[in-house]
């Protein structure tokens, strides 16, 4: 057996152990399970994917938080002609403050009446993630806003490793057989997803020679994934749970 295969081997391993429901447990992606209509996983997935970077009890904290300024509707809340933001004034969660909440609201209010809901915008380019999330980026940014607001926007186009929305993706497109991911759209591939990169997806992949670039940006994001094609070229993201599990609960560094 050579390396790889033995790499393989590994990470199917910790898939086959990280990726069940207990996971659920003490990860965000618990704020989206809450719900059953479509559009409201999407909204509630999207708003706990913008919030997840920091300590996990916190992000579940201020997303549940959110979700309760919306009355537990987000889709029923943004379409809402008379929204009533007033619960929002005082939001803050890191840098992410009440000014940025309140035009996440119109943009996701946007996206939903003029352009089709959130996975429309997503398959615009179902084939090239990068694009797909350069046009939503675009799309986003057309309600009115104060600059400081961009910064919780990822932007491929400037090399960022997108790192929340490519997790937000996976949540949305992989198949829910394992009690996970949502698998609610299907007008992207699972094979088309990107690896969500972050600091302990991106220790444990250089730890196992999967990726040599040195700094968690867009460029690592392809190599990561190119390499993971290898081992599965119709679920790559699956590793996802591999690499970060080894990286939180078996402390790989």
């Amino acid at each position: 057996m050579d390396f790889s295969e033995n790499i393989k081997d590994l990470l199917n391993a910790r898939v086959a152990l990280y990726e069940n429901v207990d996971f659920i447990k003490t990860d965000p992606i618990q704020i989206p399970k809450k719900f059953t209509k479509k559009e409201d996983i999407e909204i509630a997935g999207f708003i706990a994917a913008t919030l997840a970077w920091g300590q996990r009890p916190q992000i579940i904290k201020k997303a549940t938080l959110w979700m309760e300024f919306m009355e537990n509707k987000p889709y029923d809340f943004i379409l809402n002609e008379d929204m009533d933001t007033a619960a929002f004034a005082n939001f803050v969660y890191r840098t992410f403050n009440s000014d940025d909440a309140l035009f996440f609201l119109e943009a996701l209010r946007n996206i939903y009446i003029n352009h089709g809901g959130l996975e429309n915008v997503f398959s615009v380019y179902p084939n090239d993630i990068k694009k797909s999330i350069s046009y939503f980026r675009e799309v986003f940014l057309e309600v009115p806003h104060l600059n400081r607001s961009e910064k919780h926007l990822a932007n491929t186009n400037k090399g960022s490793a997108a790192k929340r929305i490519n997790m937000f993706l996976r949540w949305m497109v992989r198949e829910p057989s394992k009690g996970v991911d949502f698998g609610i759209w299907n007008t992207i591939l699972p094979a088309n997803l990107k690896i969500p990169l972050d600091t302990h997806s991106g220790n444990v992949a250089r730890k196992l020679k999967l990726l040599h670039r040195k700094q968690n940006d867009w460029k690592a994001v392809n190599e990561l994934t190119n390499r993971l094609l290898l081992f599965d070229s119709a679920d790559p993201i699956k590793y996802d749970f591999a690499l970060f599990g080894m990286g939180v609960f078996e402390k790989i560094r």
